[in-house]
Protein backbone atom coordinates (compact mmCIF):
# COMPACT_ATOMS: atom_id res chain seq x y z
CA UNK A 1 0.00 0.00 0.00
CA UNK A 2 1.65 3.24 -0.95
CA UNK A 3 2.14 6.18 1.21
CA UNK A 4 -0.47 8.00 -0.38
CA UNK A 5 -3.08 5.95 0.14
CA UNK A 6 -2.35 5.32 3.87
CA UNK A 7 -2.57 9.22 4.43
CA UNK A 8 -5.44 9.50 2.83
CA UNK A 9 -7.00 7.06 4.47
CA UNK A 10 -5.66 8.45 7.76
CA UNK A 11 -7.35 11.82 6.62
CA UNK A 12 -10.32 10.70 5.41
CA UNK A 13 -11.14 7.91 8.67
CA UNK A 14 -10.14 10.82 10.93
CA UNK A 15 -12.45 13.44 9.14
CA UNK A 16 -15.54 11.26 9.69
CA UNK A 17 -14.79 10.44 13.11
CA UNK A 18 -14.87 13.88 14.07
CA UNK A 19 -17.49 14.73 11.91
CA UNK A 20 -19.64 12.11 13.98
CA UNK A 21 -18.05 13.23 17.29
CA UNK A 22 -19.20 17.06 16.22
CA UNK A 23 -22.39 16.24 15.19
CA UNK A 24 -22.92 13.75 18.38
CA UNK A 25 -22.41 16.77 20.24
CA UNK A 26 -24.65 19.41 18.50
CA UNK A 27 -27.23 16.44 19.14
CA UNK A 28 -27.90 16.20 15.16
CA UNK A 29 -26.92 12.34 15.17
CA UNK A 30 -27.67 9.95 18.11
CA UNK A 31 -24.95 7.56 19.67
CA UNK A 32 -26.43 4.51 17.92
CA UNK A 33 -26.45 5.45 14.91
CA UNK A 34 -22.94 6.87 14.42
CA UNK A 35 -20.93 3.85 16.06
CA UNK A 36 -20.58 2.16 12.95
CA UNK A 37 -19.16 5.31 11.17
CA UNK A 38 -16.90 4.82 14.23
CA UNK A 39 -16.17 1.82 13.66
CA UNK A 40 -15.13 2.07 9.98
CA UNK A 41 -13.47 4.82 10.53
CA UNK A 42 -11.02 3.16 13.60
CA UNK A 43 -10.58 -0.20 10.80
CA UNK A 44 -9.51 2.07 8.18
CA UNK A 45 -6.90 3.84 10.62
CA UNK A 46 -5.96 0.50 11.57
CA UNK A 47 -5.29 -1.07 8.00
CA UNK A 48 -3.47 2.24 7.61
CA UNK A 49 -1.27 2.14 10.12
CA UNK A 50 -0.73 -1.49 10.49
CA UNK A 51 -0.19 -2.07 6.02
CA UNK A 52 2.20 -5.08 6.37
CA UNK A 53 -0.89 -6.99 7.82
CA UNK A 54 -3.40 -5.67 5.08
CA UNK A 55 -0.74 -6.70 2.36
CA UNK A 56 -0.06 -10.10 3.84
CA UNK A 57 -4.00 -10.39 3.92
CA UNK A 58 -4.59 -9.33 0.37
CA UNK A 59 -1.97 -11.86 -0.29
CA UNK A 60 -3.55 -14.78 0.84
CA UNK A 61 -6.74 -13.86 -0.30
CA UNK A 62 -5.67 -13.73 -3.43
CA UNK A 63 -5.86 -9.70 -4.34
CA UNK A 64 -3.55 -8.30 -6.74
CA UNK A 65 -3.15 -5.30 -5.12
CA UNK A 66 -3.54 -4.66 -1.18
CA UNK A 67 -5.65 -1.60 -2.35
CA UNK A 68 -8.17 -3.55 -4.12
CA UNK A 69 -8.40 -5.46 -0.65
CA UNK A 70 -8.80 -1.83 1.46
CA UNK A 71 -11.68 -0.89 -1.56
CA UNK A 72 -13.38 -4.20 -1.30
CA UNK A 73 -13.78 -3.59 2.89
CA UNK A 74 -15.02 -0.42 2.70
CA UNK A 75 -17.78 -1.36 0.05
CA UNK A 76 -18.69 -4.51 2.42
CA UNK A 77 -18.72 -1.41 5.08
CA UNK A 78 -21.09 0.84 2.85
CA UNK A 79 -22.89 -2.38 2.20
CA UNK A 80 -23.76 -3.13 6.09
CA UNK A 81 -24.63 0.49 6.82
CA UNK A 82 -26.90 0.84 3.92
CA UNK A 83 -28.54 -2.92 5.07
CA UNK A 84 -28.62 -1.40 8.68
CA UNK A 85 -30.74 1.73 7.40
CA UNK A 86 -32.68 -0.16 4.93
CA UNK A 87 -33.96 -1.99 8.16
CA UNK A 88 -34.49 1.03 9.81
CA UNK A 89 -36.62 2.33 6.70
CA UNK A 90 -38.71 -0.08 7.18
CA UNK A 91 -39.31 0.20 10.81
CA UNK A 92 -40.21 3.53 10.34
CA UNK A 93 -42.63 2.84 7.35
CA UNK A 94 -44.59 0.24 9.39
CA UNK A 95 -44.61 2.89 12.10
CA UNK A 96 -45.79 5.25 9.78
CA UNK A 97 -48.63 2.77 8.59
CA UNK A 98 -49.96 2.04 12.35
CA UNK A 99 -50.43 5.88 13.14
CA UNK A 100 -52.30 6.61 10.03
CA UNK A 101 -54.57 3.90 10.85
CA UNK A 102 -54.77 4.94 14.48
CA UNK A 103 -55.82 8.58 13.28
CA UNK A 104 -58.09 7.50 10.57
CA UNK A 105 -60.31 5.50 13.58
CA UNK A 106 -59.75 8.11 15.49
CA UNK A 107 -60.86 11.09 12.99
CA UNK A 108 -63.86 8.04 12.81
CA UNK A 109 -64.80 8.08 15.90
CA UNK A 110 -65.42 11.44 16.08
CA UNK A 111 -67.88 11.72 13.17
Amino acid sequence: MTITLRVILIICSLISFILCITRIKQSKLKIENSVIWMIGSILLIIMSIFANAVEWIANKLGFMAPVNFVFLVIIGFLLIQAFIDNMRISTLNEKIKDLNHYIALKEKERE
